[in-house]
């Protein structure tokens, strides 16, 4: 991808230790921006910019790197007393690509952000066989996390069965509500959003902390079911159901896990779904390397292979039903 990135923005650079690297100059007169607004974003995002490819050379390797510019010709050599300075920074590709995404000055950098958007979507749509809806199932957690949510589901809709006196709606109004509590959109929404088929199952796409949290909604509305029909030695009727899922919703200890779970839904189907969903869009983050790694890396793996890869596994949960 880097690579490929590098081949579309066509910016000239050194060749230095056998990979392109950029003067702040070069940098600079790329994004149409000064050399002291470079020094800047430098200042303020210094430990990132360091982590992802900036450097400062010195003594040999400052020496060397003049030696390139004499042997390149590189017109911007002359730039900032290169010749007298006893360092240089110097930006290397992903460097280059990480300022991009901070400088917010810059009509270069905001279109090279989204020319990042579109080659990123269209690798993901490579590796995962020309669609990202399923993503999510590259996970080595997705597995575990699915069977076991299937049988929490299980409690769920048994407790709904018979401690709740409804038609068949409550079945798909108390999953809607749940849904709405842990991502504020319902089914209906959430399918429209992420562009689903009418065959494509919600709960495959979900990824795995969301689904353990499905899981811990599902299991402990059906215990508070459970001790409400015990108490009241009948079937709870709608309104009651209402009110217990308000108290059953506000218990503190959600807050965290709803507060990341929203984070990791919004941030990673914006980057790997290119798919924004607006009530949570105050959420959206950068994702980090080891999302991409998690999702798109060595460890991911398609879903066939995670079966058969996981067939003790879901030997041992379906016994436990």
């Amino acid at each position: 991808m880097l690579t490929e990135l590098e081949k579309i923005s066509n910016i000239q650079g050194i060749v230095f230790e056998g990979k392109t690297v950029l003067l702040k100059e070069q940098v600079a007169r790329f994004f149409e921006v000064s050399s002291r607004t470079v020094e800047s974003y430098l200042a303020k995002n210094e430990q990132e910019l360091l982590e992802n490819g900036y450097e400062v050379l010195k003594g040999k390797r400052l020496k060397s790197l003049k030696i390139s510019l004499d042997a390149q010709d590189v017109p911007e050599a002359g730039f900032g007393n290169i010749g007298k300075s006893p360092q240089l920074g110097v930006f290397d590709f992903r460097a280059f690509l990480n300022l991009a995404m901070l400088l917010q000055e810059s009509e270069r950098a905001r279109l090279l952000r989204q020319t990042i958007l579109d080659v990123l979507i269209d690798t993901i749509n490579q590796r995962t066989g020309g669609g990202t809806r399923y993503i999510n199932q590259r996970d080595e957690d997705f597995i575990v996390s699915y069977f076991e949510e299937e049988n929490y589901r299980k409690e769920f809709t048994d407790a709904l069965r018979d401690y709740v006196a409804m038609g068949q709606f409550k079945y798909p109004l108390y999953t809607d509500k749940i849904y709405r509590s842990i991502f504020r959109e319902n089914t209906r929404e959430y399918r429209k959003i992420l562009r689903l088929h009418a065959k494509d199952k919600v709960r495959d796409t979900f990824y795995s902390e969301i689904l353990d949290l499905v899981a811990s909604y599902e299991y402990g509305f059906a215990k508070a079911l459970e001790a409400a029909f015990e108490k009241l030695g009948r079937q709870l009727i709608a309104l009651e159901v209402d009110r217990l899922f308000a108290e059953f919703e506000s218990q503190a200890h959600w807050k965290p896990l709803i507060n990341k779970a929203r984070q990791k839904m919004a941030s990673r189907d914006l980057a790997f779904r290119d798919a924004l969903h607006h009530q949570l869009k105050e959420y959206v983050t950068p994702v980090g390397r080891e999302e991409f790694e998690r999702f798109l890396g060595e460890k991911s793996k398609e879903l066939a292979e995670r079966l058969e890869e996981a067939k003790d596994v879901m030997k041992r949960l379906k016994e436990r039903e």
